[in-house]
Protein backbone atom coordinates (compact mmCIF):
# COMPACT_ATOMS: atom_id res chain seq x y z
CA UNK A 1 0.00 0.00 0.00
CA UNK A 2 1.43 3.32 -0.77
CA UNK A 3 1.71 6.23 1.61
CA UNK A 4 -0.97 9.19 1.69
CA UNK A 5 -0.81 12.48 0.78
CA UNK A 6 -1.40 14.45 4.26
CA UNK A 7 -0.77 18.24 4.38
CA UNK A 8 -0.50 20.85 2.00
CA UNK A 9 0.92 24.40 1.78
CA UNK A 10 0.50 27.61 0.17
CA UNK A 11 2.87 29.65 0.54
CA UNK A 12 3.28 33.46 -0.46
CA UNK A 13 4.72 37.00 0.19
CA UNK A 14 1.93 37.97 1.53
CA UNK A 15 0.34 35.06 3.83
CA UNK A 16 -2.15 37.17 5.27
CA UNK A 17 -3.49 38.69 1.73
CA UNK A 18 -3.76 34.59 0.69
CA UNK A 19 -5.44 33.52 3.67
CA UNK A 20 -8.02 35.96 2.98
CA UNK A 21 -7.93 35.14 -1.07
CA UNK A 22 -8.34 31.23 -0.32
CA UNK A 23 -10.88 31.88 2.83
CA UNK A 24 -13.07 33.78 0.01
CA UNK A 25 -12.63 30.99 -2.73
CA UNK A 26 -13.13 28.23 -0.77
CA UNK A 27 -14.61 29.16 2.69
CA UNK A 28 -11.73 27.66 4.59
CA UNK A 29 -11.05 28.46 8.37
CA UNK A 30 -8.02 28.91 9.64
CA UNK A 31 -6.87 28.47 13.06
CA UNK A 32 -3.10 30.29 14.07
CA UNK A 33 -0.05 28.28 14.54
CA UNK A 34 3.41 27.65 13.44
CA UNK A 35 5.29 25.88 10.61
CA UNK A 36 7.48 22.80 12.03
CA UNK A 37 10.71 25.21 11.16
CA UNK A 38 11.20 28.85 10.10
CA UNK A 39 12.45 27.72 6.71
CA UNK A 40 8.96 26.87 5.77
CA UNK A 41 7.31 30.06 7.17
CA UNK A 42 8.11 33.38 9.21
CA UNK A 43 7.46 32.69 12.61
CA UNK A 44 3.21 33.74 13.59
CA UNK A 45 2.67 33.73 9.64
CA UNK A 46 0.74 30.40 9.40
CA UNK A 47 -2.41 28.68 9.45
CA UNK A 48 -3.77 25.72 9.38
CA UNK A 49 -6.96 24.47 7.57
CA UNK A 50 -8.23 21.69 9.55
CA UNK A 51 -9.17 19.15 6.60
CA UNK A 52 -12.27 17.68 9.06
CA UNK A 53 -13.67 21.20 8.54
CA UNK A 54 -13.75 21.15 4.74
CA UNK A 55 -16.06 19.42 2.10
CA UNK A 56 -17.43 16.25 3.63
CA UNK A 57 -15.06 16.25 6.78
CA UNK A 58 -12.59 14.41 5.20
CA UNK A 59 -10.26 17.03 3.47
CA UNK A 60 -6.35 17.00 3.55
CA UNK A 61 -4.82 19.50 6.31
CA UNK A 62 -3.41 21.97 5.08
CA UNK A 63 -1.46 25.31 5.66
CA UNK A 64 -1.21 28.83 4.63
CA UNK A 65 1.75 31.00 5.39
CA UNK A 66 5.21 32.58 4.00
CA UNK A 67 6.53 36.08 4.52
CA UNK A 68 8.14 38.73 2.80
CA UNK A 69 11.56 36.60 1.90
CA UNK A 70 9.67 33.55 0.93
CA UNK A 71 8.76 32.69 -2.89
CA UNK A 72 5.52 30.99 -4.20
CA UNK A 73 4.92 28.03 -4.18
CA UNK A 74 1.94 25.19 -3.39
CA UNK A 75 3.02 22.36 -2.23
CA UNK A 76 2.17 18.65 -0.91
CA UNK A 77 3.61 16.19 2.13
CA UNK A 78 3.48 12.69 1.80
CA UNK A 79 3.25 10.67 5.45
CA UNK A 80 6.35 8.34 5.78
CA UNK A 81 7.92 5.91 8.19
CA UNK A 82 11.16 7.99 8.32
CA UNK A 83 11.96 11.56 7.09
CA UNK A 84 15.66 10.61 6.96
CA UNK A 85 14.99 7.38 4.27
CA UNK A 86 12.78 9.21 2.52
CA UNK A 87 14.59 11.83 1.55
CA UNK A 88 17.90 9.45 0.75
CA UNK A 89 15.63 7.32 -1.47
CA UNK A 90 14.48 10.11 -3.38
CA UNK A 91 18.24 11.19 -4.08
CA UNK A 92 18.74 7.91 -5.21
CA UNK A 93 15.89 8.04 -7.75
CA UNK A 94 17.25 10.59 -9.58
CA UNK A 95 15.49 13.52 -6.72
CA UNK A 96 17.47 16.53 -5.23
CA UNK A 97 16.98 16.94 -1.67
CA UNK A 98 16.07 20.37 -0.61
CA UNK A 99 15.17 20.64 3.15
CA UNK A 100 15.08 18.49 5.91
CA UNK A 101 14.99 16.62 8.36
CA UNK A 102 13.44 19.76 10.12
CA UNK A 103 13.84 19.89 12.69
CA UNK A 104 17.11 18.28 12.94
CA UNK A 105 15.55 16.63 16.86
CA UNK A 106 12.64 16.16 18.01
CA UNK A 107 9.82 13.59 17.20
CA UNK A 108 8.03 14.96 14.05
CA UNK A 109 9.87 16.29 10.93
CA UNK A 110 9.74 17.25 7.34
CA UNK A 111 12.18 17.74 3.97
CA UNK A 112 11.46 18.56 0.39
CA UNK A 113 12.75 17.58 -2.57
CA UNK A 114 12.71 17.77 -6.26
CA UNK A 115 11.84 14.93 -8.37
CA UNK A 116 13.65 14.44 -11.48
CA UNK A 117 11.31 17.33 -13.58
CA UNK A 118 12.19 19.62 -11.04
CA UNK A 119 8.50 19.87 -8.59
CA UNK A 120 8.98 19.88 -5.83
CA UNK A 121 7.40 17.35 -3.01
CA UNK A 122 7.22 17.09 0.84
CA UNK A 123 8.01 14.60 3.39
CA UNK A 124 6.50 14.64 7.03
CA UNK A 125 6.32 12.11 9.84
CA UNK A 126 9.29 11.11 12.29
CA UNK A 127 13.02 11.54 11.93
CA UNK A 128 13.33 7.66 12.52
Amino acid sequence: MGMPVVHFEIIGAAPATLRDYYAGLFGWEFSTGDATTEKVSEPGNYHFVDGAGTGDGNGINGGVGGGRDFAPRVLFYVGVPDVEDALRRAESLGGKRLLGPEPESGGFAVGQFSDPEGNIVGVAGPLG
